[in-house]
């Protein structure tokens, strides 16, 4: 087999496994979410013991071939494009990783192939298959907001975890061990739990002046919530300006076809090159 042939061989592949617009793409598709659903369906049904002790071995059976079948595919997807390393290391290859190996580490390790479920997040890849990928562009623009955030969100945490600390070793001053707060981790924990609006209810305040503390840690609480929602909110209008012209838009319609150089899925529907690496789309 020379060289052009196993070339050609490697792009008709790919076009079957990354691409969504071909019959045979969407053929592969339809038959790896079903498959994917199939066996996020069989780990469910051994975690149930009446279940798991009249149909233990067709359930392991069946999880064997899922997993054979997933183990091929992973492989087939290495092997098909121009940087394995960029898949492999991708948010797509990581959980198709994940989503194979628990079965052959529970030979080893009993108990884990339940992490098989993580299968699940391979259902992520039906917004190729029904054409969502228009709100893939508006998720990008949220990471990437959520990114730029990290420096004032980071700054925002450690204040409120330094209000944590002062409010709750004033509460342990105040209530004491004879109101359950018998040390100042635990009297922190009661902050957190109640500036988060949760309040567990395994620890209140009995005197006058401890439960005033904790009515303003609780109002303080509802002013927090909002303060990282507004710097996320704030930078994601700064990506939204910033967009490149030739990322997808909800309002642009978006070429299914992937990169074969760095497997970037959404492309703008009158793309001719990839707007992320520049290699050229592979068109029909």
């Amino acid at each position: 087999m020379n060289k052009f042939t196993i070339n050609r061989w490697r792009l008709k592949l790919q076009e079957i496994i990354y691409e969504a617009d071909t019959p045979a793409g969407k053929l592969f598709d339809i038959v790896l979410l079903i498959t994917i659903l199939a066996s996020v369906v069989l780990v469910m049904l051994e975690s149930v013991n009446s279940i798991d002790t009249k149909l233990h071995g067709f359930l392991n059976i069946s999880e064997w071939i899922i997993t054979i079948l997933f183990s091929i595919e992973y492989i087939a997807r290495i092997i098909t494009v121009k940087k394995p390393f960029k898949y492999i290391f991708s948010f797509y290859g990581l959980i198709d990783f994940l989503s194979t190996i628990p079965k052959y580490i529970s030979l080893i390790i009993g108990g884990v192939h339940a992490l098989a479920a993580l299968r699940a997040l391979r259902l992520l890849r039906v917004f190729r298959i029904l054409k969502l990928a228009r709100y893939l562009g508006a998720s990008n623009n949220l990471v990437n907001a959520i990114k730029a955030s990290r420096a004032k969100i980071s700054v925002f945490l450690f204040a409120v975890l330094i209000v944590a600390i002062i409010l709750g070793t004033i509460m342990y001053l105040i209530e004491g061990e004879a109101n359950g707060f018998t040390n100042i981790p635990k009297s922190v924990y009661w902050c957190i739990v109640t500036l988060t609006t949760v309040g567990f209810g395994d620890i209140a305040p009995q005197t006058p002046l401890g439960q005033f503390i904790a009515s303003l840690v609780m109002i303080l609480g509802y002013g927090i919530i909002a303060v990282p929602t507004g710097i996320v909110s704030a930078e994601y209008t700064s990506q939204s300006k910033s967009q490149k012209s030739n990322e997808p838009t909800a309002s642009v319609p978006l070429n299914p076809q992937c990169c074969s150089n760095c497997l970037n899925e959404t492309h703008r529907d009158d793309a001719e090159f990839c707007f992320k690496c520049g290699c050229k789309l592979h068109h029909d």
